[in-house]
């Protein structure tokens, strides 16, 4: 029987490379046609895991707009996490290795972004002040992207966990 190290390296190096840049752009597109920020990054990347997009991006579907609207965590930072849980997965409740592994690397994500963008919290990146809004998604306008700096959120963060799965193999790059 094969252990699950042995695996997680032959998963490795079954993966597909990637153009880090290649997938910043997608995921900017991919937002630009309509997914949700958790979305955009998540899906710009899932193939990497042999996932299909509509499976990602239905997954992920509820933590757009900072979880739902709610303007907490976001959107673009949980599709990192999305990702992190990929690269360190922590499915078996009783490894606390793996579970501190997956910890340690949204922990380190989270830094990246927030030393970029001086928070990880949807409603501070956009000045909104407090509380959630209305559950109603915003009508995808010019104006809307025009006055929402979302787009440049998304393009960071999957830069950021794109770099970070180069440095540690899981890019194959």
């Amino acid at each position: 029987m094969l252990d699950e190290g042995f695996l997680f390296i032959i998963f490795c190096f079954a993966m597909k490379k990637i153009d880090v840049n290649e997938r910043t752009e997608k995921a900017r597109a991919l937002f630009l046609s309509g997914y949700n920020c958790t979305q955009a990054v998540f899906v710009a990347y899932c193939d990497v895991f042999d996932m299909k997009s509509e499976f990602a991006a239905k997954i992920c579907a509820p933590f757009g707009g900072g979880m739902g609207r709610l303007r907490e965590v976001c959107g673009a930072v949980s599709g990192m996490f999305f990702i992190a849980g990929q690269i360190e997965p922590a499915h078996d409740i009783s490894d606390r290795t793996a579970k501190k592994r997956n910890y340690a690397l949204v922990q380190e994500l989270a830094e990246q972004f927030r030393k970029e963008h001086g928070s990880i919290v949807c409603r501070e990146l956009l000045d909104l002040g407090c509380g959630k809004d209305d559950p109603d998604p915003s009508e995808r306008t010019p104006a809307y992207y025009k006055k929402r700096p979302c787009v440049k959120y998304i393009a960071s963060a999957a830069r950021i966990v794109g770099n970070r799965m180069t440095i540690s193999g899981d890019g194959q790059t």
